[in-house]
């Protein structure tokens, strides 16, 4: 009579030990995903202006006009799919799935890399209003506006396109028959800039929002005949959602860390008219408050404290870092218009 008991619980402790270690693999699996989802958490490192024209500048003219520029362009794209855990913002598997502040690190990165792209086909490589567009950059900049989150065809496969053929503009500089230029005049300079003044002003609003406040409609100040499609208040209260707020914080992080290399790169290409407008040291004013904004994050979480509170706002302290090189930039375009 108790053989078929002893059978049944030599059944029921089996099943058990499958359970327990079907758990015990899931519980590992968990613990491996969260802590290699914190390595990949972390921002890749920064590069030179001088180790990005040794990686990536042609080796007989590595100081040619526009190759500091370009390089940057593809140091910053690289290493976008080759950090650790390559691009995560269309992974469709943990722990990439599961993460949002890289994913927002990469979007800031991206519209930066966008913009330059934009700025090389549109104006850095034309004389001319007139003149043709460069076949390469042709390609580039709309490779690098495909969608960031699609995973097929994936995101990653059209980025690399842009990179070979950034790549291919850059070595077609450095060879007088290809017809590939570089034009580092103020005018290129000022019209690129402009894009990222409005980047950052977006920004800074973005991230002053974390606690909420009551603005005045200026949408149409200082013009008395202007006019807008619908009417708005007078006054409105902007706030980021509190979802939001620590994405909107590394946006920021990733935008200023990619905009440490163009500018850099900028002050080598444009040195000639940053120095005949005696502008550097406003260029240079730029890159020390985008510096700022890449010291690390002590605290486990981006706090959203008010005002004078008791805790920190990391979002405000961004926006001061970000307002004060969108101040520093418009100061530096019209030095570029007038000086």
């Amino acid at each position: 009579m108790l053989k078929p008991f002893f059978s049944k619980l030599s059944e029921i402790t089996q099943q058990s030990r499958w359970v327990a270690l079907g758990l015990g693999a899931v519980t590992l699996y968990l613990i491996g995903a969260v802590l290699l989802g914190i390595h990949w958490s972390q921002p890749p490192r920064q590069a030179t202006t001088e180790e990005i024209l040794a990686s990536y500048a042609p080796k007989d003219v590595p100081s040619a006009v526009g190759n500091a520029t370009v390089g940057a362009l593809l140091f910053v794209t690289e290493t976008l799919l080759e950090k650790p855990g390559g691009y995560l913002s269309n992974d469709i598997t943990p722990p990439g799935l599961w993460l949002d502040n890289m994913p927002n690190w990469e979007f800031g990165v991206l519209v930066q890399s966008r913009d330059l792209a934009r700025a090389l086909r549109k104006d850095l490589s034309r004389s001319q209003s007139q003149s043709t567009e460069d076949a390469d950059l042709v390609i580039a900049e709309p490779a690098l506006n495909y969608d960031s989150t699609k995973w097929f065809p994936s995101a990653e496969s059209s980025y690399r396109k842009a990179i070979e053929a950034a790549s291919s503009y850059q070595r077609r500089l450095a060879t007088p028959d290809e017809r590939a230029q570089f034009y580092a005049r103020a005018d290129n300079l000022r019209n690129y800039l402009a894009d990222v003044e409005t980047r950052l002003g977006s920004l800074s609003q973005r991230l002053s929002a974390s606690v909420g406040q009551m603005r005045i409609n200026t949408d149409l100040a200082g013009d008395s005949s202007a006019e807008q499609s619908t009417e708005g208040a007078s006054e409105q209260r902007i706030q980021t959602p509190w979802l939001q707020i620590d994405d909107v914080f590394f946006e920021a992080r990733g935008t200023a860390w990619a905009l440490l290399h163009y500018l850099r790169a900028i002050e080598q290409d444009f040195q000639s008219v940053l120095d005949n407008k005696n502008a550097r040291v406003s260029l240079r004013q730029v890159i020390r408050e985008l510096e700022a904004t890449q010291q690390t994050v002590w605290s486990p979480m981006i706090l959203n404290g008010s005002g004078f509170g008791i805790f920190a706002n990391h979002s405000l302290v961004m926006a001061s870092y970000i307002s004060r090189a969108h101040t520093a930039i418009s100061d530096l375009r019209a030095l570029l218009e007038q000086g």
